[in-house]
């Protein structure tokens, strides 16, 4: 979609900030902190609003090249799994943060797969037997592991977006597996598993509709990929597990134009670079961050993916794939 003209100074100074050697620096810092103003958070934005073709080279380059040389390649879930002296604050990932990511650097045209290979197998080995993932690790050590719709989403949709050919056996049984998870929430429960009693605490958040969406949940988020899965992978969809969000949607919001709810970075403080690890310190913003996520503002990019939706609706219907 073409960007508003409100936006486009905003858009511009990011893409001049990314192409500079000060965003160098602070990659070369840390790929991922600080938040909400390291190159990260500028170019998951800018994909979240169709933009990443026009993410400096040289930005995208320099992320491949620092997620390469993470030294910790796996979600550690044993104490042995963690190499001594690491500092898992700024040597780690978790899946939400490379499920974003990945979608980031394919939708420039990256080929992810070739340049950064355990980033898609991470995404399969760490799913949980309910068809999640969960980015909080001591869940896996738990009977029966919770997962977190968090910590699902984004690596769902990269494997489903960003797959150009056909789906391995593994990647159809990690798809079908996590579908049917956002299935038998209606897209809109917390796990009834009582291992994860934060995320019953979410699951209002859920129906607020949020933009961007960086790692955050919302019903929108999950509409648009459960129907692209079923487009995708011809699969039936049952209407339940749709309608109460459908409903939502059309009674909560008028004329078809979707207003921001909530914002991803509310509350959210930062690790402090300079300090002891695990140090925090008031987290900074950035300009087209803050014209993009305006509580009360209408927002094109939300229509738009609710568009997509209602379409995707209408030719699941006429496919006989929604019933």
């Amino acid at each position: 979609m073409k960007t508003p003209a409100s936006y486009e100074s905003a858009v511009q100074e990011s893409i001049r900030y990314l192409g500079s050697d000060e965003a160098m620096r602070s990659l070369d810092t840390d790929t991922y902190w600080p938040k909400w103003n390291s190159p990260w958070w500028h170019v998951t934005l800018l994909n979240e609003m169709g933009l990443a073709e026009q993410i400096p080279e040289r930005a995208i380059l320099k992320i491949v090249e620092r997620l390469a040389a993470s030294p910790l390649k796996i979600f550690p879930i044993h104490a042995h799994e963690i190499p001594e002296g690491l500092d898992l604050y700024r040597g780690s990932h978790c899946h939400c943060s490379l499920g974003n990511i990945y979608q980031a650097l394919a939708a420039w045209g990256v080929d992810v797969d070739q340049k950064l290979p355990w980033m898609r197998e991470w995404f399969l080995r760490y799913q949980l037997p309910d068809g999640g993932l969960n980015c909080d690790d001591e869940a896996y050590l738990k009977e029966p592991p919770p997962s977190s719709m968090v910590g699902t989403i984004a690596p769902l949709e990269a494997v489903l977006y960003f797959t150009p050919r056909e789906f391995t056996q593994e990647e159809i049984q990690f798809l079908d597996r996590g579908a049917r998870c956002l299935i038998d929430r209606q897209l809109m429960h917390a796990t009834s598993n009582p291992h994860n009693q934060s995320e019953r605490e979410d699951e209002e958040d859920w129906l607020k509709l949020c933009f961007p969406r960086f790692y955050l949940y919302d019903v929108l988020r999950g509409l648009t990929f459960i129907l692209s899965w079923s487009d995708i992978r011809e699969q039936a969809l049952p209407r339940t597990a749709i309608d109460s969000v459908v409903q939502h949607l059309e009674n909560h919001f008028s004329k078809n134009q979707l207003r921001i709810e909530r914002q991803a970075y509310i509350g959210i403080s930062t690790i402090s670079l300079a300090g002891p690890s695990k140090s925090r310190e008031p987290a900074t913003l950035f300009p087209l961050l803050e014209s993009v996520s305006q509580i009360g503002d209408n927002s094109p990019y939300l229509d738009a993916h609710w568009s997509d939706a209602k379409n995707l609706i209408a030719s699941l219907e006429a496919r006989g794939l929604l019933k």
